[in-house]
């Protein structure tokens, strides 16, 4: 299965993108769903359908949803919730501030990921997932959180397997008091459930002969900051940005001094744009006449953004973390950040075992070495041409 996500600032119209492109493959014959995991849903608004939790069918060979939080929140962590109600109820805090105890933060956009999985194991409905994320922001929290999981999941894990089984449990059949603090058995399957769910997502995504991400923007300063932002981060896991789709061109039409104006910042932007995010492919979609909604609108998007293209070609390729040898015993692990040095944040780089962790600002990727890297130190880090070189060296 082909992944194509789609992100941008919010309001860029990236919603719209998104569903311009699943349309394009749907009519090229392609069984095409696209998924939106934007807790603010546009998805239906945008194709002029009623959409749901599961898919629906809108058009020959396209399939569209929207994520339903309330529900997969109900249906797979019911019972941790109603633990962590237990628990708070015990303390004498009861009533809805109990029950969203039991809602950890950034719940919603794992289960979001936990459905690219699923529907990626079951390669048998689709031929392309098309998915329409939150704003920027989100997404990159989004791509943050399994690793963050990963972490506290493991520790529920340790203490169930070396506190809870041997020790505690045993004591709360004899103490009343302690067994209504110790979880049922279903609390950690369910927790465990959500960690499989998403394991490896991470990679899913990171792999780019079957996913990649396409930016939308506006000819506008704060949206190309955004985006900026966002490429440097998305490269940090190792994600490929294959295109880039500039919305909402004013045409080059108008004698009105007033249209003439804006077309001139617009254009001034675009330059911009194009010369920064060079040799990623850029496509512009012109602001339209008429509100883009419904399939007809959609297609003319589509013919824009793709006009002799196939929508699930891979239009750029560069790996943006790589190892390459300088010399013998000497080694350089190469992470593709660009406009890093614009951000004004050091890299905060820290090797354990195998394990090197890169962090910027509030994001950190967790790399892990190869064996021969392993046994080596790390003699120190350099940015040189939108790349982070950090060097090894063999322990003299």
């Amino acid at each position: 299965m082909r992944n194509i996500i789609f992100t941008g600032k919010g309001g860029v119209g990236k919603t719209s993108v998104a569903a311009a492109t699943a349309l394009k493959a749907a009519d090229m014959g392609y069984k095409t769903l696209i998924m939106s995991t934007d807790p603010a849903h546009s998805l239906g608004d945008s194709l002029d359908v009623q959409l749901g939790p599961s898919p629906v069918k809108v058009a020959e060979n396209l399939w569209a949803q929207e994520v339903s939080v309330f529900g997969d929140l109900n249906l797979n962590w019911d019972v941790v919730r109603e633990h962590f109600a237990h628990l708070m109820a015990s303390r004498g805090i009861e009533g809805v501030y109990a029950e969203e105890m039991g809602v950890l933060p950034g719940m919603e956009e794992l289960f979001s990921l936990s459905y690219i999985k699923r529907y990626n194991e079951e390669q048998k409905d689709y031929d392309l997932l098309v998915v329409d994320c939150a704003p920027t922001g989100e997404t990159l929290r989004l791509l943050s959180l399994p690793e963050t999981f990963g972490w506290f999941i493991k520790f529920i894990r340790n203490v169930e397997k070396y506190m809870v089984k041997p020790v505690i449990r045993p004591l709360s059949k004899k103490i009343r008091k302690i067994d209504d603090f110790v979880a049922p058995e279903e609390v950690y399957e369910k927790v465990d459930n959500l960690f499989s769910s998403t394991e490896g997502i991470i990679d899913l995504l990171a792999d780019g002969t079957k996913s990649t991400v396409r930016l939308v923007m506006n000819p506008e300063k704060m949206v190309i900051k955004e985006s900026m932002r966002a490429l440097t981060y998305l490269n940090l896991y190792g994600i490929t940005v294959d295109s880039i789709t500039i919305n909402r061109v004013m045409p080059d039409q108008s004698s009105d001094p007033y249209f003439q104006r804006w077309r001139g910042i617009q254009q001034k932007y675009i330059e911009q744009i194009q010369d920064s995010f060079a040799p990623i492919p850029i496509s512009e979609v012109p602001l339209f006449e008429n509100e883009v909604v419904g399939l007809e609108m959609l297609r003319k998007v589509g013919a824009k953004v793709y006009p002799d293209k196939n929508p699930l070609d891979i239009f750029f390729k560069e790996d943006p973390i790589n190892i390459t040898k300088v010399s013998d015993g000497h080694y350089k692990v190469r992470v593709r950040l660009p406009f890093m040095e614009n951000m004004g944040m050091e890299p905060k780089i820290l090797k354990m075992g195998d394990d090197l962790t890169i962090r910027i600002g509030d994001y950190q990727k967790i790399v892990s070495l190869p064996i021969f890297l392993a046994g080596m130190e790390s003699t120190g880090a350099s940015f040189e041409d939108k790349w982070l070189n950090i060097d090894f060296a063999k322990q003299q």
